[in-house]
């Protein structure tokens, strides 16, 4: 239905809760043919999933369809680890959360040296991508939470990116 809805010319967004446990129930009920990947992957299981996070993509004269899913990791299961590796460079952006930071109620609790967007490049002029480059430096320098809080109180004093990057050459 949502590919249909793009090409009528709507934007769709489609949150999956996660993609492991997509190909953990695809791998479950997936006939046996004979390749296994290691941790007990059914190499044909992974197909299905591929196909539908493979779906996304932006239509000329239509719409665009967004899917985002999240990814179990560190969860000492093998298999979460296959098919994190099938996944993680499918995607155009990588968002790490950070436990520690959610249980000390930091927010957005997210890892910023572990998350990147892919071919950020693409998206932006090649002055503001330097600007990036130096800030990426200069967090990677910090414990995440020290990052994080950084960032925030950074971002608090303007209303837009361009002001943002602007600031820190202060």
């Amino acid at each position: 239905k949502a590919k249909r809805m793009v090409e009528c010319g709507h934007d769709v967004v489609i949150l999956l809760g996660s993609i492991t446990r997509l190909a953990r129930a695809h791998n479950s009920v997936s006939p046996s043919s004979g390749k296994v990947l290691s941790g007990g992957v059914e190499a044909s299981a992974l197909l299905k999933p591929k196909k539908f996070f493979g779906a996304a993509r932006n239509i000329e004269d239509g719409g665009s369809l967004t899917i985002l899913a999240t990814a179990l990791i560190d969860t000492g299961s093998k298999m979460d680890e296959v098919i994190f590796e099938e996944f993680k460079g499918t995607g155009n952006l990588e968002l790490q959360l950070d436990r520690k930071l959610a249980n000390k109620r930091v927010y957005p609790a997210i890892d910023l040296t572990k998350s990147s967007t892919r071919r950020d490049d693409l998206l932006h002029h090649p002055d503001i991508i330097n600007k990036m480059i130096i800030l990426r430096r200069y967090l990677a320098d910090m414990k995440t939470e020290e990052a994080m809080d950084f960032l925030l109180s950074r971002m608090r004093g303007t209303s837009t990116n361009d002001e943002f990057l602007h600031s820190m050459t202060k």
